[in-house]
């Protein structure tokens, strides 16, 4: 049997394009704006919004990639090492930086990226966008932009394909929902 995906092409497309409307309002424009995605899914989802955002403004805004392997709170408790990725990340010194990923889920992901990149320098001020926000916070992390809000039993996982590194866009919800208690 095959998997019905949550999300196909034309709603990831139609996602990413209003993400990117949406950030764009909020900063009153591109000026001073800096896309950071995290490495892998994070990154091609913000080389998008930046594709979408040169098509109605007409400006390029700065992208960077964000490897977070090193700034994980769990890095104790894996068995192998966490495979590194180079960053290469715009100066953000007095920038609006927005943090893009595929999934919010704990939030600690989106904890190690901001202290990654604080290493680089100091924003003006940080702001997170996610193409699904899943729930179960386990910090205090909250997305300024959200393209698709996905309640989800903590069991399951969202899988988020991106064609540029999966072959296809899609987005899948699998495993078992919990018990009701």
């Amino acid at each position: 049997m095959t998997e019905a995906p949550y999300l196909g092409p034309e709603e990831i497309a139609r996602t990413v394009r209003r993400l990117a409307h949406e950030i764009i309002e909020n900063n009153h424009g591109a000026t001073g704006l800096i896309l950071v995605g995290l490495l892998s899914r994070g990154y091609t989802l913000a080389q998008r919004l930046a594709r979408e955002i040169s098509e109605f403004e007409g400006v390029e805004v700065p992208v960077g990639s964000l490897d977070i392997g090193l700034y994980r709170d769990d890095l104790s408790h894996r068995v192998a090492p966490p495979s590194l990725r180079p960053s290469s990340i715009p100066n953000v010194d007095g920038a609006t930086v927005v943090l893009v990923d595929d999934v919010l889920f704990t939030g600690r992901s989106i904890r190690a990226a901001l202290d990654a990149l604080i290493d680089f320098g100091r924003p003006a001020r940080v702001r997170l966008a996610v193409l699904i926000d899943r729930g179960h916070r386990e910090l205090p992390i909250r997305p300024d932009f959200v393209g698709k809000n996905l309640p989800t039993a903590f069991v399951q996982r969202v899988r988020v394909r991106l064609a540029e590194v999966d072959g296809d866009d899609a987005v899948y919800v699998s495993g078992e929902e919990a018990p009701d208690a």
